[in-house]
This record gives structure tokens, sequence and C-alpha cells, in this order.
């Protein structure tokens, strides 16, 4: 088992999360990755008001007795949902552990700190991490360029951005963007992170709640089948590529503004695509990694082979390479 500062912290077994995903983080996948080991997180506002999150996370508990969080993504809006009542929910309904996003987490973190919550906050650049530790977050989930969604605008990749991270941040991290395979969890926890953050990988899962056409549509995608939408707005998005994402990229690249894309990218129309399995039905996202996704496991299987690559890499192929450095010196 690999034991590190972020499964000690969160009290889970595996350092490895399902990141909070729109219309994925539902009871029926945070359920087996919970009962894996691994962290699973609810997606609160994928539920459409407080009331009904409530209902996911007694839901959840009905099919696990094993640790998961709640992700709360606080974006500025003109007409924002009503996050205080969403955080409200989370800490009536016992839950320990919510990861943040989209914003400061600080208005937030004395009644999650008060409701003895620990807080995991995703960051796309290092002076965001280190904001975000100084105002007291439980843990860093940072994310590299490689991810779905949102990247930020530096534009740094992981293998980068991870080591600058952990140069700076002294509490658990984990690390998000290109990760789906034990491969990836070494060389995050080489680079200094604590463990690893995914989104695209749970999403082809057999428990993902998404049309089964999608998950073989990333099965049979590679790492350069995604589009960067909104780069002219500074607003960057990573998502699958497919007719509509492509032409928004052409319409954004002549100098159109969001209105002139606000129909094509309506998140009505990327619900669909989940629901229906029409792959150009809308805009979905996805990350680089399905250039490394080949099967579609159940959650608890795929848990497992990551810890077991992961293990195997660190104890057989690491270790023998250090057997090899000792005995020509010797």
């Amino acid at each position: 088992m690999l034991s590190t500062a972020f499964t000690e912290t969160f009290g889970v077994r595996h350092p490895i999360v399902q990141g909070g995903m729109q219309w994925v983080g539902r009871a029926e996948l945070v359920a087996p990755v919970a009962d894996a080991g691994a962290l699973g997180m609810i997606t609160a506002l994928t539920q459409p008001t407080p009331e009904d999150l409530a209902k996911e996370i007694a839901r959840t508990r009905e099919l696990t007795d094993q640790p998961f969080g709640v992700n709360l993504t606080i974006l500025p809006s003109i007409t924002p949902p009503p996050y205080d009542e969403y955080r409200r929910v989370i800490i009536d309904s016992g839950i320990k552990i919510v990861e943040t996003a989209g914003s400061n987490p600080a208005p937030h973190l004395p009644d999650f700190h008060a409701a003895g919550i620990k807080v995991l906050h995703k960051c796309t650049s290092v002076r965001h991490a280190v904001k975000a530790q100084d105002a007291g977050v439980d843990g860093i989930s940072i994310d590299g360029f490689e991810c779905a969604g949102h990247p930020g605008e530096d534009d740094v990749p992981g293998l980068v951005l991870i080591a600058a991270a952990a140069e700076q941040i002294t509490i658990p991290m984990i690390a998000s963007g290109g990760f789906g395979d034990g491969r990836g969890l070494v060389a995050a926890l080489a680079l200094g992170a604590d463990g690893i953050n995914m989104g695209t990988r749970f999403m082809c899962t057999a428990e993902s709640p998404i049309h089964q056409n999608i998950k073989e549509a990333i099965v049979a995608a590679n790492e350069t089948d995604t589009e960067l939408i909104f780069r002219t707005l500074r607003n960057t998005a990573r998502v699958a590529s497919n007719t509509v994402s492509r032409e928004v990229v052409e319409i954004l690249n002549r100098g159109g503004q969001f209105p002139d894309v606000q129909e094509l990218v309506a998140g009505s129309r990327g619900r669909l695509v989940y629901e229906n399995g029409d792959p150009d039905a809308g805009i979905w996202t996805v990350g680089t990694v399905q250039g490394l996704i080949h099967d579609i496991p159940t959650a608890g299987e795929l848990v497992e082979r990551i810890v077991a690559e992961a293990e195997a890499l660190i104890s057989e192929r690491l270790a023998g390479m250090m057997s090899r450095v000792n005995a020509r010196l010797a």
C-alpha cells in the first residue's frame, strides 16, 4: 500500500482522487471509487438545487460506507448558484472532505473548518496554490496544462508545474492533468506530489454515468484529439475535438466574441452528449490522457490496477535500477 501525506491527512487507502466533474460526479461512480479505497467526489453543482445535493449525498451513503467528498466549484457569475446553501448542505450532511475550485476558497474555510471538514483546493498555477495554502486549506490539487476543462492561462505542463509547486507547497498536494495509470502515479510522486487526481480516466469506467458511445469515443481517441476553446477570451478550456468545438475555435480566431458562440457552448448541449451518446451534439470536456485510455474497466478494477502498477514500478524497475548502480559502484 502506498501511504503518503495525502492518504494520511484525508483518510483514504490509496493516493488517488476521482475529481469533481459536471454531470459525471454522481453516486453511482463515487461509491465504487470510495469502496476501492480512493477518494470519490460528488459534484455539487451537477445537482440542480441544494436539496438535490442532500439527496445525492444520502444516496451515496446507501451505496458505500467508505469516505467520499463533495466538489464545490465557485465561479463568478451574473446569477450565481446559492453557494452558501450548497455549503450548508455539505456541512449538515456530515461530509468531511470538500474539493473547492474556480475561485478563492477563503470565504468558505471558516465554516468548513468549524465543521471538521478538510478542504482540498484545485489550482492551475503555483502562485494560486501558495495563496490557497496561506489561506489555510488542508491540501492542494495542482492542475497541469494537459487537464480537461480549465487549465488556466499559463500553459505550464505537469512535468514542470508539479515540481515547481512542490518547492513551495508544504501541505499535502495531489497532481492533476494527464494521469491515468500507475506510471503517472509514480511520476507524480517522484515530482513531489502525494497522489493524483483523475477525471477523464474515471469517466471511462463501467460505472461512469455517461453514455457508452462517449466512453468508446474516449478509448478510440488519441492525445491530440482535443481543442482549446476560449483562448482569445482568456478563459481557456480543453474539450473534445468535434464539429462544435472546431467551429467555436474558428469563430473566435476570426475575432468573434462570446455571444457569437454562446449557443454552441451551452451546457445543456454538453449534457445531451453524455445522455444521448452523440459526441458531436455539443461541447464536452476531456483531457489529453485519453491517448492512454484503452479500455473501460470497473472503477474498482482501475484503482487496483493503478496501485499494483505503481508498486511494481517502484519495487521492481526503480529498485532494480538502484541495484545495478550499487553493483557498479561496489
